[in-house]
């Protein structure tokens, strides 16, 4: 056996044993709730939903025509739901692009809310990143939701999205009504991040396939359809750019998330391979009074593996910030 496949076998090994004693330790302690029940996740608490995939919700894309915005150097296509309640800004992970929130779109808009997604530099429908001139993911955002006359808003990000998402709320606080990061280590060169998940600097690493790292073994136990589906919105993400990511901008990193005065919550999953649950609470203790939700059996696609539960958490924290 060469050390390829021996690290590649502990390590799944050990993380396997690692999430269900996660699971174990939500289901049976002190935290423990019913299904997609739990305390309170109000400021600086931890809250878990426990229960299992659904394996019944269909896979889903986003159903709105896109448009695309004409900026300064850059075309970013997005879609819109309209509507005259506070907005929601979405944004998608790095397997991913703006065509991704299909499970959200519906559920937030039926809400009440005005819900937007779209796709980066470099991902789906939008200009591909030239590495002589990227720009920003930061910049891009604001020249956006300028364009889109938002005052202020709500901004969701997971994992890639999620340094984006960190980096705009220390650059533009007044712009936000509240963040939500989920599934997200933020940084890649924070020491403190790098210790925690030391394989992911590993090459064997990335050398696994895109949905081992992200969909939880449960996911791809219970929801073929759903798994399937994943794939193919990854392998279409891109669309005929090339594979090369844009900067956030303002680089966030657990001293700089101190910094972040606005109402925040962390959505984590405790089967992410990714971002584990360890990496959330470091989070949550630099950021000040914000809030936890751990979802188990979940990995770090948690917007599309448990739909339900990612959007209770976030209409239930959107409420508390308006009251």
């Amino acid at each position: 056996m060469n050390d390829f496949s021996w690290n590649r076998r502990a390590f799944l090994v050990a993380g396997g044993a690692m999430g269900m004693a996660g699971i174990g330790t939500a289901l049976t302690g002190p935290r423990a709730a019913g299904r997609d029940g739990g305390r309170d996740g109000g400021s600086g608490s931890e809250h878990y939903v426990t229960g299992a995939p659904q394996p019944d919700l269909p896979p889903m894309e986003v159903t709105l025509p896109g448009s695309v915005a004409r900026l300064d150097g850059v075309d970013l296509w997005y879609w819109d739901t309209g509507g005259a309640g506070p907005a929601v800004v979405l944004l998608h992970p790095a397997t991913g692009s703006g065509h991704v929130w299909g499970y959200q779109q519906a559920a937030l808009a039926e809400a009440g809310y005005r819900v937007i997604g779209y796709s980066r530099r470099g991902h789906r429908g939008s200009s591909p990143v030239d590495p002589a001139a990227p720009g920003t993911g930061v910049e891009d955002l604001r020249m956006l939701v300028d364009h889109l006359g938002l005052r202020d808003f709500h901004l969701v990000g997971t994992a890639a999205g999620g340094f984006l998402a960190g980096g705009f709320a220390l650059a533009q606080p007044e712009r936000l009504k509240s963040l939500t990061i989920a599934c997200s280590i933020v940084s890649v060169a924070d020491p403190q991040v790098r210790a925690l998940v030391p394989w992911l600097y590993e090459a064997w690493w990335n050398a696994l396939a895109h949905d081992l790292r992200e969909l939880s073994p449960s996911y791809r136990a219970t929801n073929r359809a759903g798994h399937a589906r994943w794939n193919e919105l990854h392998d279409l993400s891109r669309g005929d750019n090339p594979e090369v990511n844009q900067p956030a901008g303002l680089v966030a990193s657990l001293d700089t998330m101190s910094r972040i005065t606005v109402p925040t919550q962390l959505i984590y999953g405790d089967a992410d391979l990714i971002s584990p649950p360890p990496i959330a609470r470091k989070l949550q203790a630099a950021i000040p009074g914000s809030a936890l939700t751990i979802l188990t059996e979940c990995g770090h696609s948690a917007y599309w593996e448990r739909p339900a539960a990612f959007n209770q958490a976030l209409l239930d924290f959107f409420k508390r910030q308006a009251s």
